[in-house]
């Protein structure tokens, strides 16, 4: 019932002395919450060959409710000197018998770290490697903001040949291009083309930042596009923001078609259609013009609001850039995004000089939490989304990421706290923690989940009656349903939770 919920969390704020302003953990945006109906029939019946889902249950109608203060706030993170007394066999008593439900299937292993000492109070196969489904993307999501930092943004841009006769639209990876911003993208072209007294061009685009197979090993499938590094409003063809949706077959032809298109209401004449083709290279010093306006809460960059470049050589005529790397790697672990995980793991490719396929971001993706001391044997980054299932993560390693994300050295990281959905309230937890005994962990509970069929994870942080953040994570193999599967998570992550 909302009454008691609304009880517990006042009381929780009071005991931790955090204040944040009512909603702010569901202010990140509309992002996905990827549940398909073919596959909860098939999660239904245990087969185990299915994809992705979540968030499988609308909350209730009635008045917003209001979350618990994010994790990352400074009275959860303060140093803690004494260990919380008696808790490591506390915990042992209770989590035993949750971990034993049926509900989680034959093989199930657990983790439980004090988050400020690295210590850990609780472990079941804690370093067995499983399938992690979709907690795979705190791992995608560290790795990236460990090896891009939180301001990077993924830039596309438009680039005129020497002759001026063809205009070249060049993805950087962005799949969050939407068509406001490829309209402005349209608009500064022709500003810039007008300038340099282009009267007619050709487009072409190139798309060739990404190699390997641009199609997600298990196929076509609604939850995912081809990964592709130009790609307009990730692919998604019925003109949704979020969730499963029909897909381009050829994202990057599909933007570059709808380019054309703009930028001939802008002005510009168009000849022929859209083919692939190769950049040629900028003059040395060459800035774009005024480009369009970079991504949500993002601050113009270098080069807009510049004169239109001009000269007889190739030249950058556009540009806009996606909102900062902290932006997507929240919009990405808050609903589970697909696509936006996938190009996370190819950016941290190209930053640690690997190909930007699914080989070379899996490789990246290892390298750099490895520079970061964490416990990588037996892993396998098959992808950056969790799609896959031949991923294989520990219980350890998840809830080392998660230490790493809270420790005060390493304010880069926070993101992937602050990124997670809070229970019974945002993402992929708002409709869970509404029933029994897990109703404790509703506003309590932020955790990444999980979820293919006969696979169910759940990943996250919660913070003690004393104050002290926890980071936990459960993972259940072969589980019968999701439907029995998902109750048994959170009830195992509610426990840690203060008790009313």
């Amino acid at each position: 019932m909302p009454e008691p919920r609304t009880w517990q969390l006042t009381a929780c704020s009071a005991v931790l002395g955090l204040a944040l302003a009512a909603g702010a953990a569901t202010a990140a945006g509309p992002w996905d919450n990827g549940q398909r109906k073919a596959e909860r029939a098939r999660a239904a019946a245990a087969t185990p060959t299915g994809g992705a889902h979540h968030a499988e249950k609308r909350p209730p109608a009635g008045p917003p409710r209001k979350p618990a203060p994010a994790p990352s706030a400074a009275g959860v993170l303060r140093a803690l000197d004494a260990p919380p007394a008696g808790l490591k066999d506390d915990l042992a008593a209770v989590l035993v018998p949750l971990l034993a439900d049926p509900g989680l299937g034959p093989l199930r292993t657990a983790s439980v770290v004090d988050a400020t000492t690295g210590r850990q109070l609780y472990g079941e196969g804690a370093t067995t490697p499983m399938t992690p489904a979709s907690t795979i993307k705190i791992a995608t999501s560290v790795a990236a903001l460990s090896a891009l930092g939180p301001d990077h943004r993924i830039p596309t841009t438009v680039v005129a040949s020497a002759d001026g006769r063809t205009v070249t639209l060049v993805g950087g990876g962005d799949p969050t291009l939407d068509r406001a911003r490829l309209k402005a993208l349209a608009t500064a072209t022709a500003r810039a083309l007008k300038d340099r007294g282009a009267t007619g061009v050709r487009i072409t685009y190139d798309a060739r930042l990404y190699r390997g197979p641009a199609r997600h090993p298990i196929g076509p499938n609604e939850n995912i596009a081809p990964v592709s590094a130009l790609m307009l409003d990730e692919g998604r063809l019925d003109g949704s923001r979020s969730g499963p949706a029909p897909r381009a077959a050829d994202p990057a032809r599909d933007t570059a078609t709808a380019f054309a298109e703009l930028l001939t209401k802008a002005g510009t004449k168009v000849q022929g259609t859209p083919a692939p083709g190769t950049a040629p290279k900028p003059a040395q010093g060459a800035e774009p013009g005024p480009g369009a306006e970079p991504g949500p809460g993002a601050e113009p960059g270098p080069g807009q609001g510049a004169e239109p470049a001009r000269g007889a050589k190739a030249a950058a005529l556009a540009r806009t850039e996606s909102a900062p790397l902290s932006d997507l790697v929240e919009r990405t672990l808050t609903h589970s995004d697909n696509d936006l995980a996938e190009a996370l793991a190819r950016q941290t490719a190209l930053a640690r000089k690997q190909p930007a396929s699914f080989t070379g971001a899996g490789k990246a993706v290892r390298a750099e939490l490895t520079t970061l001391g964490l416990p990588t044997a037996g892993t396998r980054f098959a992808d950056g989304s969790g799609l896959s299932r031949d991923n294989r993560l520990s219980a350890a390693l998840l809830t080392g990421l998660l230490t790493r994300a809270a420790d005060p050295d390493r304010p880069a990281l926070r993101p992937v706290l602050t990124g997670l959905p809070v229970g019974g309230f945002s993402g992929t937890l708002q409709g869970r923690f509404d029933t029994g005994p897990a109703t404790t962990g509703a506003g309590l509970v932020r955790a990444k989940t999980g979820t293919l069929t006969g696979v169910n994870t759940l990943a996250g942080t919660v913070v003690t009656a004393d104050g002290r953040l926890l980071a936990f994570a459960f993972l259940a193999g072969r589980t019968p349903s999701p439907y029995t599967a998902q109750p048994a998570l959170d009830r195992l992550s509610a426990a840690l939770a203060p008790q009313g």
